[in-house]
């Protein structure tokens, strides 16, 4: 079988695979390749290209499909038509099976699938009968699917036992490999990277967000969750960056707690409390304290975010108006920065002249060599959060619990003598357990600062970019005031003088 490009001869056609979980024991790929191929042969076609649909579940709509939709909406270019390797493969919805039948049908186009001789022709009563009880079968197959992994999920559920994915942070533990879950897990490097992104949200929520901890991940190269996640399955890694709403969702989901989790909620156990699957990426105060960090706001700078290799862009200020400095790039000079203000027509730069214009590699040094010189052998201390012991919380979370226990009772729920004596049981088991929390010592959550054993010299030796270099600038407030030569300041950086210096470059 020839496979070869569009050439008109009307029987170009696109073969179509798809497949719902891709395995590395799977033989399917190749089965359905070789289906279309002599199937596409016997009906004297010849495949153009192909539409490849891993991952995707049949219940999806083929006009949506990442590979198929794209040449069904006729994005893609010219083909004669379909060849499959079943009516599965299509769809396993008799609406879109149909839906995409009649569009061949419509457009003179062929559909072929491997069992069926020759292409199927939809204005024949028997051909259009057949189509539709095969189509009409992966719909009830999808269907017994569905339920069977309905009714999995609950009694996984029920059990206290985890399905599915497991939340980045967290590993699923086997003790036969393929065979059923045996625990769960902190995952080594994701705990530690997570935890960090938290550490470093609590100690500076108003510098340090989301977007920025996004954009500093994908720079040092980890993994994004999709990316660890298909790793940690034996899959290649699709090459996707950290998503800011991605982070965010992470830090906040009551899933970090180690809580077993169904739509976004966590499993209430029959004691009115969450199932616990293991130890958490962080208790409760952490968990609070994440909640109001992340709550929207407008950060004063943002330079954090940018991916730009530029150490000083948003923290050089011009001289003349105040103004940021921006950089200027050009085939036959290398990158300086320069105060572009007046040229943009600001008003608050209209006597900005000369404007002051360096070498972007002269001023980095500069500052540099001067932070290095004045901050280098300093003790770096880092601000971390403090849980506490962690008592309001466990109150606030008790009383919760039984508060739904109350609510279910006022219901309606225990009015059977058997499940009053069990209601009864539960709440008063939670009030001594309140009382006993009452009577201990309460050691409030808060920022403590503590030393990290290592200098800025060391942290700034160890950092992995330039950007990362530059957050340690703006972490000791750093800002860099130039100023056109004829100016009798030479340069600024920070709130004092640096050496004295000719700096050469400057305009």
């Amino acid at each position: 079988m020839i496979e070869r490009p569009y050439d008109g001869c009307g029987k170009c056609l696109l073969g179509v695979r798809r497949l719902s979980r891709m395995k590395l024991a799977t033989s399917s790929p190749e089965r359905q390749r070789e289906d279309v191929l002599t199937v596409a042969e016997s009906v004297g076609g010849h495949i153009i290209g192909w539409a490849d649909d891993w991952e995707v579940s049949g219940a999806t709509d083929p006009m949506t499909r990442p590979k198929l939709g794209p040449w069904l909406r006729d994005e893609r270019g010219p083909y004669d038509g379909l060849v499959a390797a079943a009516v599965d493969r299509l769809g396993r919805n008799v609406v879109d099976c149909l839906n995409t039948g009649y569009k061949m049908r419509d457009e003179g186009k062929l559909l072929v699938t491997y069992g069926h001789d020759g292409a199927w022709d939809l204005d024949d009563q028997v051909d259009e009968n057949r189509f539709t009880m095969e189509a009409w079968g992966a719909q009830m197959e999808l269907r017994a699917i569905q339920r069977r992994n309905r009714s999995a999920t609950q009694k996984m559920r029920a059990a206290g036992r985890p399905k599915g994915k497991p939340s980045y942070g967290f590993q699923y533990i086997r003790t036969v490999m393929g065979g059923k879950i045996d625990h769960v897990a902190l995952h080594p490097q994701a705990s530690t990277v997570i935890r960090t992104v938290a550490r470093r949200i609590l100690a500076d929520p108003e510098n340090i967000t989301p977007s920025s901890e996004a954009a500093r991940l994908s720079r040092a190269g980890e993994r994004s969750p999709a990316d660890h996640l298909a790793v940690m399955y034996g899959k290649p890694a699709g090459g996707h960056p950290w998503q800011p709403t991605s982070l965010k969702n992470i830090l906040l989901s009551e899933a970090a707690l180690g809580y077993l989790m169904h739509q976004g909620k966590p499993v209430i156990d029959q004691d009115g409390n969450p199932v616990r699957l293991c130890e958490g990426l962080w208790e409760r105060p952490t968990h609070e304290a994440l909640k109001k960090a992340l709550i929207p706001r407008r950060t004063p700078w943002i330079g954090r975010r940018t991916n730009r290799d530029y150490l000083l862009t948003e923290l050089a200020l011009c001289g003349q108006c105040h103004n940021r400095l921006y950089t200027q790039t050009s085939l036959d000079q290398p990158p300086r920065y320069v105060c572009t203000a007046r040229n943009k027509g600001w008003l608050s730069a209209k006597g900005c002249r000369p404007a002051p214009l360096i070498r972007a590699h002269l001023l980095d040094a500069y500052v540099e060599e001067w932070f290095l010189q004045r901050f280098g052998d300093g003790m770096i201390f880092e601000t971390v959060y403090d849980e506490g012991n962690g008592v309001a919380e466990r109150m606030a979370e008790l009383r919760a619990s039984r508060e739904r226990l109350r609510a279910d009772r006022e219901a309606g729920l225990f009015d059977a003598p058997d499940d009053a004596a069990w209601f009864r049981e539960k709440y008063r088991a939670m009030g001594n357990e309140l009382a006993e929390l009452a009577l201990e010592p309460e050691r409030t959550a808060g920022m403590v600062r503590r030393p990290t054993g290592e200098t800025v010299q060391d942290r700034w030796d160890k950092a992995f970019d330039v950007q990362a270099r530059k957050e340690i600038l703006m972490d000791f407030g750093v800002r860099v005031t130039l100023y056109p030569k004829a100016a009798p300041v030479r340069w600024v950086a920070g709130l004092v003088h640096g050496p004295e210096r000719d700096p050469a470059g400057v305009a």
